[in-house]
């Protein structure tokens, strides 16, 4: 390697120029990735956080709107239990409320009606968990939005009333908006749109959105499906279901992919204009007896020397950044497994870009170097 090391130590400043642009591209690549985690957090962590295997929603509800339109009842809840597989069910309700705090705070609410005390409901890392009949307990960033354990949220339109008990210790939303577990009795009449004193209809009493399911093992889902009148998804497919989930990743997975194209194309042009240049002193070398195997890994060594540098360099530039920005309203989420597997992958889509250009170091004729001293 000796030809790599001393072109890397001769040409410093022409692989710094080099190296700095592979490191602004994997500056966009960390915070794409950190964009990407938040946007994930801010739409489905409350769905993330919940312990199901699955979801069954009414027979026939499409996907993106299962949350919105899906209403099932207490008797498909029971054959769901009966089906094998199947550990633990309970229903589970989820809608959308506008509130204002007692201290004039307004505030979005994504509510999850559950039952007190079934798998569903959550753990608290502030106050008390979920039980009375007009407490709610509210997502860690429902606090830091101005709510506070004790304080009373007042539903517009209707006027139901309901007191902060809690506080679970992590980010719990559902599209973009903060989650507040409710009682399922306290959920079914905000569903309905009984306010105080308003009686609840009969039927109303045993529904709720979907059927949230626990299972031992494999669960066959069409089966549990065709006795209880229900369409299952998965839980991670379910997050589809999420308000601008789908098309928010989508968008910046296909950002991530172009990106991803394009750092293995320059990186490839670099490469394949340091090449030419070298080819000389690679001819040279070959005439002098060099292996065409020695100077491929020559050229792929110092490929490797500048991606590596550069690409950990604009890691820990974007990882800097990223810290910065997590502070603010930008959903924004550092995770070191996507952080790490985006660096990888730029190193091996640079080292491929670069391998295509070393490629023509193996064409190199010994007679280019003499003919070149005519």
């Amino acid at each position: 390697m000796f030809l790599a090391l001393r072109e890397l130590r001769f040409a410093r400043w022409r692989f710094t120029l080099m190296g700095s642009v592979v490191a602004l591209i994997a500056v966009l690549v960390v915070l794409l990735s950190g964009l990407s985690s938040g946007l994930v957090n801010d739409g489905v962590s409350g769905l993330q956080r919940l312990p199901v295997t699955a979801f069954a929603f009414n027979h026939g509800m499409k996907l993106d709107s299962a949350f919105s339109r899906s209403v099932v009842d207490r008797e498909q809840l029971d054959r769901w239990r009966q089906q094998p597989g199947v550990r633990d069910a309970t229903l589970f309700g989820n809608m959308l409320v506008n509130a204002r705090s007692s201290r004039d705070v307004p505030i979005d609410l994504a509510m999850f009606g559950v039952e007190p005390g079934s798998f569903l409901s959550p753990p608290v890392a502030e106050g008390a968990g979920l039980g009375a009949p007009d407490g709610i307990v509210v997502s860690r960033t429902a606090l830091e939005a101005g709510l506070r354990v004790g304080d009373t949220v007042v539903i517009d339109r209707i006027g139901t009333r309901f007191t902060v008990v809690g506080a679970t210790a992590d980010q719990r939303t559902y599209g973009h908006v903060d989650v507040a577990y409710v009682p399922l009795k306290a959920w079914q009449r905000l569903h309905q749109g009984a306010g105080p004193g308003d009686e609840l209809r009969a039927s109303a009493a045993t529904e709720a959105t979907a059927i949230a399911l626990q299972a031992d093992g494999d669960l066959d889902l069409a089966a549990g499906d065709a006795v209880a009148g229900t369409t299952s998804y998965g839980k991670v497919q379910a997050y589809g279901a999420s308000p601008g989930y789908t098309a928010e990743t989508s968008t910046l997975q296909l950002i991530q992919a172009f990106l991803y194209a394009i750092s293995a194309l320059v990186v490839g042009a670099f490469f394949t204009v340091w090449t030419i240049n070298r080819r000389h002193e690679l001819a040279v070398l070959r005439a002098m007896g060099a292996a065409r195997s020695y100077l491929l890994r020559d050229g792929l060594v110092q490929a490797l020397v500048v991606l590596g540098a550069s690409i950990a360099a604009g890691i820990a530039v974007g990882v800097g950044l990223g810290g910065l920005i997590s502070g603010s309203a930008v959903p924004f989420a550092i995770e070191a497994p996507a952080v790490l597997a985006a660096g990888v992958l730029l190193v091996v889509l640079g080292t491929a870009g670069a391998a295509v250009a070393i490629v023509r170091i193996a064409a190199v004729d010994p007679l280019t170097a003499l003919g070149a001293q005519r």
